[in-house]
């Protein structure tokens, strides 16, 4: 399949790696230039990426959209989402278009436009009241036929030197996960919120991530050990 993301943050980048080992042609449209440079560099495969505006039919076309069998937007905004969404499914009539919703409030409008979408935040509300232990990490749910877990790990003091629990530590600079693990929500004071790259953590936060499951004690290990 021809498949566009739109969007190279975590959530981006964990996307095209995995369509890209299913064999798929990819491309990544990222508007900092900087991230687009660094995707470049970082994927391999039948890859292309293209700094650019997602929702520009020029760089579109660039992305070959009129051969499109997937499109997806997973950008941090979603005016943006829904913008790029539209022209692709309206414009260029691409059969499947996916857009990540960030605010739930915003999941009628989507559904009413007639895109297909993902609220990270809904999805995670649902499933943290799911009661399957492993260790100090509750396995939520597996997808991917058993090979992907979506787990909470709790973090219940920092032990790297240097790190305050008054400011926190930067998710993804400061806390040693795996990269093949994906954090995609912290609860903090009882109420999920969305990783981005600003994101920092306190002890008594609970992180969901997902992760194949066969390094689940690597994640287990990382997390003990913030």
């Amino acid at each position: 399949m021809h498949i566009i993301i739109v969007g190279a943050g975590k959530v981006g980048e964990y996307l095209a790696r995995t369509t890209l080992e299913s064999g798929n042609d990819v491309v990544v449209i990222e508007s900092d230039h900087n991230r687009a440079v660094e995707m470049a560099t970082a994927l391999s495969g039948r890859v292309l990426v293209i700094y650019g505006d997602g929702c520009n039919s020029r760089v579109m076309e660039d992305a070959d959209i009129q051969h499109a069998d997937v499109f997806v937007a997973t950008t941090g905004r979603d005016d943006n989402n829904l913008v790029a969404c539209e022209i692709a499914s309206r414009v260029y009539n691409v059969k499947r278009c996916i857009a990540r919703v960030n605010n739930p409030k915003n999941l009628r409008i989507f559904r009413k436009l007639g895109i297909e979408c993902v609220s990270s935040t809904t999805l995670i509300g649902r499933l943290i009241e799911e009661e399957a232990t492993l260790g100090n990490l509750n396995a939520v749910s597996t997808l991917a036929q058993g090979n992907i877990g979506l787990l909470e790990v709790r973090i219940r003091e920092f032990r790297t030197p240097g790190l305050s629990p008054i400011k926190g530590a930067l998710l993804y600079d400061e806390v040693d996960y795996p990269d093949e693990a994906l954090p995609i929500a912290v609860v903090h004071d009882g109420a999920p919120q969305l990783v981005d790259e600003e994101t920092r953590v306190f002890p008594g936060d609970t992180v969901i991530v997902a992760t194949p499951t066969e390094i689940i004690p690597d994640v287990r290990t990382a997390f003990r050990f913030v």
